[in-house]
Parts: structure tokens; C-alpha cells; sequence
């Protein structure tokens, strides 16, 4: 298959310069040429000698065909659309201004065949293995889709940069996540990341409305990305059919070979059957409509990626006008007043947050779990809009000279460093909580938060430092990286271990079997620790769905085949019937919510 257009699509090229017009050669030249003189008129002449005026000025159709096609080329040399199959040719190209004209690149070339085979490759592989679950089939079928985009990147001619990789790598990292781990809500958060670091790769923004608004531009891919592969398939096979033909031929030989090869062995040996039936996709009828629906996400998904590679929406484009700069009174009073009450608030908290419980009780009369439930979210609230009011301070601060900057970082900075002494004051509260009555799902989501929220802050101070160029890309790698680390340490295995940990300390005399049993299947290593009858009351339920399920290899998780390795060395025991006593005496968070029943964790 040739990377050039087929005969039938290219522009007819001028014959010997036909079209130029020459001058009028002398008589003898004439002669000499053996073409007729001007005296002697030829065939032609001899027939419309007797013709009318408007039948001598009609154009005959060769004439017509020659104006025709010089129109045509002096449209393409023009910048014209001509015709829309020929190389190079994508979206019509329109004459536009504004801020279209900034966002929207020229059209890509000539959709490449390593492009069209990558493109092929994902739809086929998603229809076969993303039917039954997520697992590593999700790198898999991320490997071609990455293929088709690199090769139309570099069709276009856009290099490799260092944030272009960097967005790339953490994007197929982030995909690791659901093949290790079995819960779904880090499996989700890695899904969504890797999604947004996939399309900065191809955008390769790097302001804030280009990153914000970039790591959601491979949705403006999609509708563009199909028109383009329908237009580069038809402009390849208008062309090249015979390498068409030996291609589909090839395919098809390759195919009955392997069925019938593949059958007799697997029909020879129980062994390599067994291992050809775990490789395999398993196929029914009923799947049908639902993988051809998955065939279809997946081709448009890499024709986008593809389409995003070679012509990427320029988002840097949208610009934010700065806000009016304010004088420096009216700008620094009410920064220097939060100031010092932030300031007020850190004092009294230092001697707590050094202090230890005692030093809590005698202070504030409050428990562990009072106190640390009485100000954790109003502090990850004051982070949040602490964030919030250093964005607007920036965006009114005087820009006058470099007194004005002086002003703004003198005044901004210890807002950041006292921000930051309150993010340690609502860890420490989180601390003091865990500690007493173990850790959950949403108090493990919100300590996270807010330690993301703490290194974002530190990021705002050493773009004061060194400039805040690279401000808007660090946040974005913060956040992927934060969501990776989150999905690698498997917080339900982390839950299960604290609290089967405070168990066997002594420091809770039950474990909460009702919470506990929810968990996913990477809770099973930690739980397995747990005495009889604990530990069948903890791993009935999951047990029941790990070896009852019958996922392929490919839609499993590392945690999900650990946990069904450990189960079948050691099943649960007993009916359950001594499951309704177990882990329930007072509470099962050990401790009685208010009364209104309010309880945010």
C-alpha cells in the first residue's frame, strides 16, 4: 500500500507544459516541425470555415476539459480545498478568524497505513477482551491505540518532547492500577487519569485553560478523527486495490491455517487445548451486539487519538484576560488581615498539634473522636478556599514593577505557609480519629485529599521562587501522580490491615465485621490473619465472589487472583450462623453518632 495518492486521485499533470502559452513560431520553424503553416489551414479550420460566429466562439470539449483542469490547479495553488481525497487533504479547509482560526490547526495528511493497522488492531482487541471486566486488557489494548496516535504524529511531523512523554508514560502507568488492584473506586479514579493524561499527550498544553480544558479535547477528536479515516480509506483504495487484495487474501490464508492447525493440535493434546481456551476470548452469539458496540468505541476512540496526534486542537489558544490591577492598599489590607487571622488560629493549634491527647482533653475537654470530627472538614474547607482566594489575589495583584511583585509574594507566601500549618492540623485530627476507631474508605479519600491540597501549596510557593511557567503542568503531574500512588498502596488492603492490626493489638476488642465484609478481594491477605470465627465471617461474601466467578486471565487483577489462591488453600468454615454475634457488640464504628445521626465519616 503506497503512502502517496492513487493515479485516480492525483491532479492531472500538465502535458509538456501545454498550458503555457508560447509564442507564435516563424514559418520555416513551422515547417520544420512538420506542423502546418498559419496559410494552410488544417483539418479543423477546413470544417468551421463555414460555421457561425457563435458556433467558432463555443469551446470544444477538449478546451473545455484543459480550463476546467487549469481552474481547478489554480484554486489548489491558491489554498482552495480541491478535491477532498487528494494527500494531505482532511476537514475543508475555510478561510476563518478570530479565535477559531487560533485553535484550529491545518488539516493532518493522509491518513498513514501504520496508522490504519494500529487504528484496526485496538478496534479488534477491545471487542475481544473488553467485554468481560477490566484487568491488564486495558493495557492492552492502550499499546496499539498509543501506536496509531505515534505514527500519526510523526506523518505530521510533530516531535517528541519531554511532556509530551511524560504525559504519555504516566497515562499507560495509571493503567497498571486495575490490573493489580480489584476495588473499583481506584480503579475508577486511575481510569479517568489516565484518560486526561492521554489527551494532554496529544494536545500538549501547557496553560491553565490549555490544561484544563485539554485533558477533556480528545471528545473534540472524535466526530473530526472518523471523517478522516472514511476519507483516507477511500483515497487508499481508490489506488491500491491489488495491495488491498493481496492483503485481505494473506489475512484470509493466515486465518484458515491457524483454525485448522490450532484444532487438530488442541485436539491432540489436553494440555495445549486447555491453554488455547484460557488464551481466548470466549465467543457466543449473545455477546455479539455488544462487542460489535465495543469494535466500534474502540476505532473511534483511536481514530480520535490519532487524529489529536496529527492536528491537536491548540487550547493554549483560549487565554484568560488578566483582571484589573488594584492599588496596593485596597489589594494587600484584606491579605494581611486573613493573615493574621490565620495566624491566631495556628497559635492555639500548635500546642494541640504537638501536644498529644492529653493536652487535647485538657484543652478542649473534647474525646479523640469529637475533637477530630468537630474541625476536619472546616479545615479541608478553609484549604479549598484558601486556594480559591490566592487565585483571585492573583489575578487583581498590582503589576506595576518589581516593588509590586516584592508585595505580592511578601504577602501571599506566609499565606501559603500558614495554609499549609492548617493542613497538618486537619491530618493530625484525621490521625487521632484512625487511631481510635480505625480507618474507612472515606476517611483514607478525604486524608489523601487533603495531603494532594498540601503539596499543591508548596507548588504555589516554589512557583513564587522560581516562576510559574511550569505551575499549571506541575498541578496536572501532582494530581496523576497522587492517583497512581492511591491505586499502588490498594487502600482496601490498607483499611484491612489497620484494623486487623488494632485487633490483634488489643486496642479494639471487636473488628467491624459488617464494613469489613464489603471490602473487595485485595482485603483478603489481611483479613486471612484474623481468628476463627472473624475471619469466615469476613471473607464469606468475598469468597463467594472470587471463586464463583469465572473472569478470564485477562479481566482479572493481581489482587483478585491472589485472593483466590489464598481461599482455596483455606476456605471460610461454618454456615455463617455465628456471623449475626461476631463484631457487633456497642457499635460498629465504636463509638454512638450524635443524635440527629449525623456521622460524615
Amino acid at each position: 500500500m503506497s503512502d502517496q495518492p492513487s493515479e485516480a486521485s492525483r491532479p492531472p499533470e500538465k502535458p509538456g507544459g501545454a498550458d503555457t502559452p508560447r509564442p507564435p513560431e516563424p514559418p520555416a520553424a513551422a515547417e520544420a516541425a512538420g506542423t502546418p503553416a498559419a496559410s494552410e489551414p488544417g483539418p479543423s479550420e477546413a470544417r468551421t470555415a463555414g460555421a457561425t460566429p457563435a458556433d467558432i466562439a463555443r469551446p470544444s470539449p477538449a478546451q473545455a476539459s484543459d480550463g476546467r483542469r487549469q481552474r481547478a490547479q489554480a484554486a489548489q495553488q491558491a489554498g482552495q480545498p480541491g478535491s477532498p481525497w487528494q494527500h494531505g487533504a482532511g476537514a475543508p479547509v475555510a478561510k476563518d478568524d478570530g479565535m477559531t482560526a487560533r485553535l484550529r490547526p491545518p488539516p493532518p495528511p493522509l491518513i498513514r497505513p501504520a496508522v490504519l493497522g494500529s487504528v484496526l488492531a485496538t478496534a479488534l482487541l477491545s471487542a475481544l477482551f473488553l467485554s468481560d471486566g477490566l484487568g491488564v486488557n486495558l493495557l492492552i489494548v492502550a499499546v496499539p491505540a498509543s501506536l496509531a496516535a505515534f505514527f500519526a504524529a510523526q506523518a505530521a511531523g510533530r516531535l517528541l518532547r519531554p511532556w509530551t512523554a511524560t504525559w504519555a508514560v504516566g497515562g499507560l502507568a495509571l493503567l497498571a492500577v486495575p490490573a493489580l488492584r480489584d476495588a473499583g473506586w481506584p480503579t475508577f479514579l486511575a481510569v479517568v487519569s489516565a484518560f486526561a493524561l492521554g489527551s494532554l499527550a496529544l494536545h500538549g498544553s501547557r496553560s491553565w485553560p490549555g490544561v484544563l480544558i485539554g485533558s477533556l479535547g480528545l471528545f473534540d477528536s472524535v466526530v473530526p478523527g472518523i471523517i478522516w479515516g472514511v476519507r483516507g480509506v477511500r483515497a487508499r483504495a481508490g489506488g491500491s486495490r491489488a495491495n488491498w487484495g493481496a492483503t485481505l487474501r494473506t489475512t484470509a490464508v493466515a486465518l484458515v491455517l491457524l483454525v485448522v492447525f490450532g484444532t487438530l493440535f488442541a485436539s491432540a493434546d489436553a494440555a495445549f487445548a486447555e491453554l488455547l481456551s484460557s488464551l481466548m476470548p470466549e465467543a457466543s452469539v449473545g455477546a455479539g451486539p455488544w462487542r460489535t458496540l465495543l469494535f466500534a468505541l474502540g476505532l473511534a476512540g483511536a481514530l480520535a487519538a490519532a487524529h489529536a496526534a496529527a492536528a491537536p486542537v491548540r487550547w493554549d489558544g483560549l487565554t484568560v484576560r488578566p483582571g484589573k490591577p488594584r492599588g496596593r492598599a485596597e489589594w494587600a489590607l484584606p491579605l494581611i488581615v486573613l493573615n493574621l487571622l490565620f495566624a491566631a488560629f495556628i497559635t492555639l493549634q500548635l500546642v494541640v498539634l504537638f501536644g498529644g491527647y492529653d493536652k487535647v482533653r485538657d484543652v478542649t475537654g473534647l474525646s479523640h473522636a469529637e475533637y477530630a470530627r468537630q474541625g476536619f472538614w472546616q479545615l479541608l474547607w478553609a484549604t479549598l478556599l484558601t486556594l480559591l482566594v490566592i487565585a483571585l489575589a492573583l489575578r487583581w495583584a498590582p503589576r506595576g514593577g518589581t516593588g509590586d511583585r516584592t508585595l505580592v509574594r511578601s504577602v501571599l507566601g506566609p499565606l501559603c505557609v500558614l495554609t499549609l500549618v492548617v493542613v497538618a492540623s486537619a491530618l493530625r485530627r484525621m490521625d487521632l480519629y484512625v487511631d481510635e476507631y480505625g480507618l474507612t474508605r472515606l476517611r483514607i479519600s478525604v486524608a489523601a485529599m487533603e495531603l494532594w491540597l498540601g503539596v499543591v501549596l508548596i507548588l504555589i510557593l516554589a512557583a513564587g521562587v522560581f516562576g510559574a511557567r511550569f505551575l499549571p503542568r506541575a498541578v496536572a503531574v501532582s494530581a496523576a501522580a497522587g492517583v497512581l500512588a492511591f491505586g499502588l498502596i490498594s487502600p482496601d488492603g490498607l483499611i484491612a490491615e489497620q484494623n486487623v492490626q488494632r485487633f490483634e493489638d488489643g486496642r479494639s476488642t471487636s473488628i467491624d465485621i459488617d464494613y469489613v465484609k464489603d471490602l473487595s478481594a485485595d482485603a483478603v491477605p489481611a483479613l486471612d490473619r484474623l481468628p476463627e470465627p472473624e475471619r469466615s465471617c469476613a471473607l464469606r461474601f468475598i469468597q463467594n465472589d472470587v471463586l464463583h466467578d469465572d473472569t478470564p486471565w485477562y479481566a482479572t487483577s493481581w489482587g483478585e487472583a491472589r485472593a483466590k489462591e489464598i481461599l482455596e488453600k483455606r476456605p471460610v468454615k461454618g454456615d455463617g450462623s455465628d456471623c449475626y454475634r461476631v463484631g457487633r457488640e456497642g457499635t460498629g464504628d465504636g463509638y454512638e453518632p450524635d443524635d440527629d445521626g449525623y456521622d460524615p465519616y
